[in-house]
């Protein structure tokens, strides 16, 4: 058997590159091993390490990537094993990151491009690849579904945005770092805890995933209205840096007030929480990236 096992969710993207991943991954010789329902991404991430698979390729989005990761790591396979990424989902924002452009630049890189040891991303437990958001962004998170997500792409994330922003109640919180100071107190539109993403300035663009810090903003509580679209929110960050707390650190400890937990997003994968401990296990992936990937953005 080869030792260069893809892990497929067919469903990832809408169904539409699964075909064309596929075929590439068996023309370049990989083994593909393909899900048959949620969640079983994971269980075929663990079998590859027992089979001895030296190359695990996720394919599909960030949650696929998120599941494959988790099961490497489950496994004990991240010192044994090399992870790669194929861009086949509705969200690839990690694969950005990593300078991936495309389905076929992918496996150009998997064969040819750099491997770099970089950060993982925990919170309570459990892993993030790329970012933990907890506010409106998170619940307008768990509120799209896949079926919205095969009907309206991206842009589902956008339009629940606007759907859940009339009943956001905002998060009354309080954040610490790993020695128990203060960092914030009060209420806020959201926490946005990045690994491969940073937020503050230039939302989208790479983080440093070597250094073993976390990107952290907390976006203090402003009229949820402006947040009512994507681009609003990018304004947002860009212009109003006043209303943004934001720091590097290898360790956040947040609590949230009142009776009911709230929703976060760990890479799109809900967790409901009013205590979340978020911290940075630095360098413990190895992964294909592509040359235009900055390790120092």
């Amino acid at each position: 058997m080869s030792d260069c096992i893809l892990v497929l969710n067919p469903k990832s993207g809408g169904g539409k590159r699964a075909g064309q991943t596929r075929r590439l991954a068996e023309e370049h010789g990989y083994v593909v091993w393909e899900s048959t329902g949620r969640g079983e991404t994971y269980e075929l991430a663990r079998d590859a390490v027992s089979e001895d698979a030296s190359l695990v390729v996720a394919a599909g989005g960030d949650g696929t990537l998120n599941e494959v990761v988790r099961g490497v790591d489950d496994a004990d396979g991240l010192d044994s094993t090399t992870l790669g990424v194929v861009p086949a989902g509705t969200g690839n924002n990690f694969a950005d990151r990593l300078g991936i452009q495309g389905i076929e630049h992918s496996f150009e890189i998997l064969e040819s491009g750099r491997r770099r040891r970089i950060d993982l991303g925990m919170a309570n437990g459990r892993l993030f690849v790329n970012s933990c958001v907890g506010g409106l962004t998170a619940d307008s998170s768990v509120a799209t579904t896949p079926e919205f997500k095969k009907r309206w792409g991206v842009l589902a994330y956008v339009i629940n945005t606007m759907r859940e922003y009339r009943d956001f109640e905002g998060l009354d919180i309080g954040v610490h770092d790993e020695n128990g100071e203060e960092l914030y107190a009060g209420e806020a539109i959201g926490v946005l805890v990045g690994n491969g993403r940073r937020f503050v300035g230039e939302p989208g663009v790479q983080a440093n995933m070597e250094d073993g810090l976390l990107n952290i903003v907390v976006i203090e509580d402003r009229p949820a209205r402006s947040l009512a679209s994507d681009e609003a929110i990018r304004r947002f960050l860009r212009r109003d840096r006043d209303h943004l707390t934001h720091l590097l650190a290898p360790e956040m400890h947040l609590t949230v007030h009142g009776d009911e937990p709230r929703h976060f997003s760990l890479d799109g994968e809900g967790l409901s929480t009013t205590e979340l401990i978020a911290q940075s296990r630095p360098q413990c992936l190895r992964f294909c990236v592509s040359k235009t990937y900055q390790p120092r953005p």
